[in-house]
């Protein structure tokens, strides 16, 4: 079991975690997704979906049929993600069926997500366009449920997986739409990456496409693309399979910016946002 106290702030607490990228997605980026998880043998080998989120914005719930629901986006305590939400699965674990975990509480002895899931599962994430899975399967629908479920649906904003570009997702956020693309690598690296093809005009994701800057989310480094209203995801598809390869090849480059790239990296620095 990992050592850290739970005062300890971890500035990637999804390392090491399958799918990590996505998991930061789910945190920072999608409204409304789900992903199929289990926790050990130590811990019950209970079926455990992460959510997005939960109704009343729940750490977590107990379902009747006995598994758990765990909310990524709600908040929680300490300095390490990963351990607050392996104490919602815990304290979800402990409490009677049918039931919310409505607050969590951290002990010295708390599991972090690494210590209390099956980390051999698959954890392909599942983007919903519905609120539908805060459902209880063996719960009745009743009026005042769908009215809790339908004024929820209205806030999401429509978003997709970029299919060619993996942990890339696309959404329509009103007057504008946006493709953010979470990297595992380095964050000065994809910088520089980005500033290679800024340099060569290259940095757009597509056509009309307009690289805006980035920002760091859980660790991760998150490149934005404004996107013309009206484009959709599929012109991102069919441009994704040539701009990863030269996205790529810039981040695997080891050559010392020239000084048109140096002017370009200090713009792009500049629109760079941190998120804690």
């Amino acid at each position: 079991m990992t050592s850290t106290s739970h005062n300890d702030l971890v500035r990637r607490p999804f390392e090491g975690l399958p799918h990590e990228q996505d998991l930061v997605a789910m945190r920072q980026l999608i409204p409304a997704a789900t992903m199929a998880a289990r926790t050990t043998e130590d811990y019950g080998q209970v079926d455990v979906e992460l959510a997005t989120i939960l109704p009343m914005t729940w750490p977590a719930v107990r379902r009747t049929d006995g598994t758990v629901t765990v909310g990524i986006q709600a908040p929680y305590p300490g300095g390490d993600l990963s351990r607050g939400i392996g104490q919602a699965i815990r304290q979800a674990i402990a409490q009677k069926e049918g039931t919310p975990v409505t607050s969590v509480q951290l002990a010295e002895d708390s599991p972090r997500l690494q210590d209390i899931l099956d980390l051999d599962g698959d954890f392909e994430i599942q983007v919903q366009e519905t609120f539908d899975f805060w459902l209880d399967p063996s719960a009745e629908r009743t009026r005042e449920i769908q009215q809790a479920i339908t004024q929820a649906n209205d806030s999401i904003m429509p978003t997709k997986p970029v299919a060619g570009l993996p942990h890339a997702y696309w959404v329509d956020a009103g007057p504008k739409e946006h493709v953010r693309w979470v990297l595992d690598a380095d964050e000065d690296t994809v910088i520089d990456a980005v500033t290679r093809l800024h340099a060569r005009r290259e940095s757009a994701i597509c056509e009309g496409a307009k690289y805006v800057g980035s920002f760091r989310a859980e660790g991760l480094a998150i490149p934005v693309w404004d996107l013309p209203k009206g484009t959709g995801v599929g012109p991102v598809e069919e441009a994704a399979e040539g701009f990863r390869a030269r996205f790529e090849e810039a981040l695997a480059s080891t050559e010392p910016l020239t000084a048109l790239e140096r002017r370009a990296r200090g713009g792009i620095v500049a629109r760079q946002v941190t998120l804690r």
